[in-house]
């Protein structure tokens, strides 16, 4: 069985408003609106989190460790992500599902990311001055990208159907969040009927809402096909399906967005109608019959109802985003009008309240059994190395782990796979002698000693740690735990962190960690029979 590739150093990520006045934004309307943006300190942390996600290629190894870490280096975004994995969403997986790896291995790369995607917009997106319009605007891109993830006949084109779409609403977003007076203006526009949101927009901010979202596309430097994903369809949708992917895609959006609208701007007792409408509209060119189109649009209500439970999303049962929701019915308080629709109420600010702190013995422990129901399953050894890393990694607060492997001439433990701060660039340092036990490493390599250190300053561990190790990484506490095969070592667990570890490690928590290291040992002895 091959061993893990090693993985690819990461391209930086620079910062993407480094320079808003930069010449390269030649629209001096759109200089100047992004400068405001600018301001907002949120901005730039959003920015960084999207353009960190959307460069993650999706068709290497090193691409599913990548997203795995961006994901865990944020508590939050994590949590999020397993409460919304776990949700009657994805209830059709079975079992609950307690790391970010196994989320990936089970519901796919492109899903994990669009998930990730949405949540970074959910984070940052927050103001509780008119929170209530910014949920709708939110709640109705993420509507019509789930739709037009559903609407694709092939599942290759789901990731880019659901960012495409909802990045096509990504001006009116931003407006809503930093332009909120001049948004209300047109909204109040569109609501007088006289004008396109085009025309109120453009009138409102100098630019159109669509130029919005596109300078901002470009400053984030994302792709050129999804910048043209981004631009809306017009016009009568043609009499069959487009034979290129990105018309296709766009007409997609576009559907997506309108049947969103039918929702939003009409009363229930019109739905049908309007369903109707847009089917006879859309079919030939989506490749669905309208019944079919009626009934994704009704089961994308369903999906984005899972996504707001798992969220702890307050919904007014008055706003126009309850009517994207398949909702249940108001209680007898509701229909007096004294209480909110709730999914899920929560005592705080929407999509704010605290994680559930769970002990690291708790973590430890439904990660133990997370990986063995990976390995009954007969998940990929990669995956099931990537989950043990993550729950060591989140359980015990690490800093980072990182797997190393013996290379092929067998003289040496090389790193290979790493999660946490900066874990690929300290994977390709480690280099792990096995002719020597002289040095602290290879001495409890080669034999085989589970070993803690609580303070890596003490003069007698300084003494026999590497001088790449003193140089390059030189963390205050970390863990070894040797992985042996027939009495030999062919790997190594190190994890580390980031402060001396004063309460250290309890027995049972070493016994769990015994537990995955020796899952890890088998998952390698399954992949060889």
């Amino acid at each position: 069985m091959d061993s893990p590739e090693r993985p690819a150093e990461a391209q930086p990520l620079r910062e993407p408003l480094a320079d808003l006045g930069d010449a390269t934004v030649a629209n001096p309307t759109l200089r100047a609106l992004l400068d405001r943006m600018r301001d907002r300190s949120d901005f730039p942390a959003m920015s960084a989190q999207i353009v960190k996600v959307l460069r993650i290629a999706s068709n290497e190894n090193e691409s599913l460790n990548s997203l795995t870490s961006s994901i865990l280096e944020d508590v939050a975004l994590t949590h999020k992500l397993l409460r919304l994995v776990n949700s009657a969403r994805y209830a059709h997986l079975g079992g609950e599902i307690s790391t970010v790896s196994r989320a990936v291995s089970l519901i796919g790369f492109s899903e994990v990311r669009c998930v990730a995607m949405s949540l970074v917009m959910l984070e940052h997106m927050h103001d509780k001055a008119h929170a209530e319009q910014l949920k709708d605007e939110f709640l109705r891109a993420m509507f019509a990208g789930t739709l037009a993830a559903d609407l694709c006949l092939s599942a290759a084109e789901h990731e880019e159907a659901f960012l495409g779409t909802v990045f096509q609403n990504l001006g009116r977003l931003l407006a809503e969040f930093y332009f909120p007076a001049e948004a209300t203006r047109v909204r109040a526009a569109l609501a007088e009927g006289r004008q396109s949101e085009e025309h109120a927009s453009s009138r409102a901010l100098g630019l159109s809402y669509e130029a919005l979202g596109l300078g901002v596309a470009q400053l984030w430097r994302l792709p050129q096909h999804m910048q043209r994903l981004m631009q809306h369809k017009q016009g009568q949708p043609p009499s069959r399906q487009p034979v290129d992917a990105t018309e296709r895609l766009r007409w997609i959006g576009a559907a997506a967005h309108e049947f969103a609208d039918a929702f939003m701007r009409h009363e229930r007792q019109a739905w049908p109608a309007e369903l109707e409408r847009l089917g006879a509209r859309y079919a030939p060119c989506l490749g669905h019959d309208r019944a079919r189109l009626a009934q994704m649009a009704m089961q994308a209500r369903t999906k984005l109802a899972a996504m707001v439970q798992a969220l702890d999303l307050t919904v007014a049962r008055d706003s126009l985003a309850a009517r994207l929701i398949d909702m249940p019915e108001p209680s007898a308080e509701q229909k007096d009008g004294l209480g909110a629709y709730a999914l899920e109420p929560d005592e705080g600010a929407d999509g704010d309240a605290p994680p559930v702190v769970e002990t690291p013995m708790a973590l430890l422990a439904k990660g133990v059994q997370d990986v063995t129901q990976a390995m009954v399953e007969g998940l990929a050894l990669n995956d099931v190395l990537r989950m043990v890393l993550e729950t060591m990694y989140r359980a015990l607060g690490m800093q980072r782990v990182v797997l190393c492997l013996k290379d092929a001439a067998g003289e040496q433990l090389s790193g290979r796979l790493g999660l946490g701060h900066e874990a690929s660039r300290v994977a390709r340092l480690f280099r792990v002698p096995l002719q020597s036990s002289e040095l602290l490493f290879s001495a409890v390599c080669l034999k085989g000693l589970d070993t803690h250190i609580r303070d890596a300053s003490a003069a007698n561990v300084v003494s026999r740690l590497p001088d790449w190790y003193r140089r390059d990484v030189n963390a205050p506490a970390f863990l070894l735990l040797p992985m042996h095969f027939k009495g030999s070592p062919f790997g190594l667990i190190y994890a580390d962190r980031a402060t001396v570890d004063a309460a250290g490690l309890q027995e049972q928590e070493l016994a769990l960690l015994r537990t995955l290291r020796n899952q890890a040992v088998m998952a390698f002895r399954q992949a060889r029979s």
